[in-house]
């Protein structure tokens, strides 16, 4: 039986900051403290993705025209189409689930860390204890059991949604419509995009301003998309100076 793909939504227009759901991704899958330091960046207090941060809840304060507007948006890992993640694993700790989604098995990691400069948006990172890599899993283990991940539970506003990612993108769609009737020209989606470079995010955004505002590259690709033919280059190159090797070293002999 084939399970149909999920994904997240997330509308960072109903998102109040709570942080909701970073406490409830560390407490179910018991992810370590990630720093409680100062960071000068309004209440953001993680700064980014990483190891031992699976959701990121970010504040970004701006100045129109002397009106304060706040935007707040909890980032997690995009589960791309194409992972460039997963690509590059050379042990197979990285795979793809039933569910679409992209999971490390922490028993099959070594620790090369050649997923880390793959991942175009900077998701998956190495936890200094173990050297192994470590990212959100989308709670796989309570997709298995048919509930909801840890922290589209936790969201009191629903700003993160979970479901078939066919119907999250519907969802997306009529969210933006109904912005923009309201007024809200900036709003806009990012990932709901199959064609696009990484073939499509399995976390679809609604953001209120360009993707660069909230730290997310504006045309992310996956950076194993050139490789065949880049190795297919490599190898008409090798064969061209194989032959004229041949040719110079037959013609001299004559």
């Amino acid at each position: 039986m084939t399970t149909e793909r999920v994904g997240f939504f997330t509308d960072t227009s109903v998102c109040i900051g709570c942080k909701a759901c970073e406490v409830a991704c560390k407490e179910w899958n018991d992810v370590p403290e990630d720093g409680l330091d100062f960071t000068g960046h309004s209440y953001d207090n993680t700064g980014a993705l990483g190891a031992d941060t699976w959701r990121h809840v970010a504040f970004i304060e701006q100045d129109r025209d002397g009106a304060m507007r706040w935007l707040m948006s909890s980032d997690v890992c995009k589960h791309c189409t194409s992972a460039a993640c997963l690509e590059v694993c050379p042990t197979g700790a990285l795979f793809r689930t039933e569910f679409g989604t992209v999971v490390v098995q922490q028993d099959v990691c070594n620790g090369c860390g050649y997923c880390v400069p793959a991942c175009p948006y900077g998701v998956i990172d190495r936890r200094e204890d173990d050297g192994r890599a470590h990212k959100c899993t989308l709670c796989y283990d309570r997709l298995k059991d048919e509930m909801t991940p840890a922290c589209a539970k936790a969201c009191p506003t629903e700003s993160i949604q979970f479901g078939p990612l066919d119907e999250m993108r519907e969802r997306a769609f009529e969210r933006l419509e109904v912005l923009h009737v309201a007024g809200e020209s900036s709003a806009q989606l990012y990932g709901e995009d199959p064609g696009d470079g990484v073939g499509g995010q399995g976390s679809i955004f609604l953001l209120l301003d360009e993707p660069e505002v909230y730290g997310l590259p504006p045309d992310p690709v996956s950076t194993t998309r050139d490789l065949g033919s880049m190795w297919r280059a490599a190898a008409g190159a090798g064969a061209a100076l194989l032959a004229g090797v041949a040719l110079a070293s037959f013609g001299g002999r004559r």
